[in-house]
């Protein structure tokens, strides 16, 4: 077997435009300025990419042909009124290949959707889970009618896809990356990525997000260390053109995942490293789930308590995040008795009905147009977290409802 160098390498080559001159096609709407006096609103949404076949590092761990569909395919009940498994609608589609993702793109602009944050992951050596993105949604016919960004998901990734209980975890690639290696990722992803036409660009800067930011300060040994890199990447931004690049912070107080760990100076280290904005990327990052079951409304309004906080501690732009749901036992082994004692063994969120989703997004417009000085900025948790019961996708329960509902409020 070779080793995941190689393959991962070979992944890093220069990908084709994903729209041909001669085509006319819309375009995707211009990105509002953080602070833009309208009522329009631009709505993002973060997009989970594992549910494509032979990448190279799941060929090494799971074998061909897997995703994270079979996560999917093999959840059950487990507690009483729990409904699994969720089924897509629209069967098991494989999101490398650019017609699925031209599917996705239509669904997704038609229904209000400006953007998808895709997770991204880079590592020491080299990309994990990327033919989503560069295979996929880069050379979908219709690629250009959204805007896309890069949400850098840096935390350690460990094998927990399925996790048994009471297992030690497996760390497999350690977020951590080198300051050499980072500014190999800024020439990267400027070249490749920021510099495409409908990358999201906010006040002309482009939009680039850190989920941790402990893994990111420890691999440059110190916060001066860390904030001239950003600065790094900025002027080289700007020497390709751009603005500059925006500086997007996922702030979390709740770990999740079981590498996590909260940072406690939250607001100091968006302060001392010159972020541009904060965000969430799911409610109970802020929110606990005192039960197996919790209703979904009592996470919305306490996530607006969390929300309150950010815009008065932060001192910079708080992009708020709208969850769809949460219920991460499909990442539990089958075989193993559920308890909640630590992810994905965890309480989920209950009553995640289309219309609770539709108040969710009709309360967080409504709180954003009533700053006339704030954001006009969300994004919403998930388009496809099929594993965290999180996902806009369309299943066959509930069709398009939850799309049908952005569209509702914001179109």
């Amino acid at each position: 077997m070779k080793s995941p160098q190689i393959f991962v390498i070979a992944a890093l080559t220069l990908f084709t435009a994903c729209i041909q001159p001669s085509q006319k096609l819309r375009l995707a709407k211009p990105a509002k300025n953080v602070n833009s006096s309208r009522d329009e609103i631009t709505v993002a949404s973060y997009y989970f990419p594992n549910y494509h076949t032979d990448d190279p590092r799941n060929i090494i761990n799971k074998g061909p042909g897997w995703s994270e569909w079979e996560l999917v395919k093999d959840a059950r009940p487990r507690f009483p009124q729990h409904h699994q498994p969720n089924v897509p609608a629209w069967g098991y589609l494989d999101e490398k290949d650019p017609e699925v993702m031209a599917k996705k793109i239509s669904s997704a602009v038609d229904n209000g959707i400006d953007c998808f944050i895709f997770d991204w992951y880079m590592y020491e050596d080299g990309p994990f889970l990327n033919q989503c993105i560069d295979d996929g949604f880069m050379k979908a016919k219709n690629c250009s009618q959204i805007q896309f960004g890069l949400m850098w998901a840096n935390h350690d990734w460990v094998d927990i896809h399925p996790y048994t209980r009471g297992v030690k975890q497996k760390l497999l690639y350690p977020g951590e990356v080198s300051p050499k290696r980072f500014d190999e990722i800024c020439d990267f992803v400027i070249k490749n990525y920021f510099t495409r036409p409908n990358y999201w660009k906010i006040d002309g800067k482009a939009y680039f997000s850190v989920y941790d930011v402990q893994k990111f300060v420890s691999g440059f040994g110190s916060l001066e260390a860390t904030k001239a890199a950003m600065d790094r990447m900025r002027q080289k931004a700007v020497a390709a053109g751009l603005k500059g690049v925006h500086w997007n912070l996922v702030a979390w107080g709740n770990p999740i995942l079981p590498v996590e760990k909260a940072p406690t100076n939250t607001a100091e280290l968006i302060n001392m490293l010159g972020f541009d904005s904060a965000t969430s990327y799911v409610w109970i990052h802020h929110v606990g789930l005192p039960d197996t079951q919790t209703d979904y409304n009592y996470v919305r309004d306490a996530y607006f308590a969390h929300w309150d906080k950010a815009k008065a501690s932060y001192g910079v732009p708080y992009f708020p995040d709208v969850t769809m749901g949460w219920d991460p036992t499909p990442r539990c082994d089958p075989e193993s008795e559920w308890a909640n004692v630590g992810y994905p063994f965890m309480n989920t969120i209950k009553n995640n009905t289309p219309e609770n989703f539709k108040k969710a997004l009709e309360m967080t417009r409504e709180k954003l147009l009533s700053d006339p000085n704030g954001p006009r900025i969300l994004n919403i948790n998930c388009w496809n977290e099929w594993t965290e019961g999180s996902y806009l996708e369309p299943d066959t329960v509930n069709g398009m409802a939850y799309l049908e509902a952005i569209k509702s409020v914001f179109k």
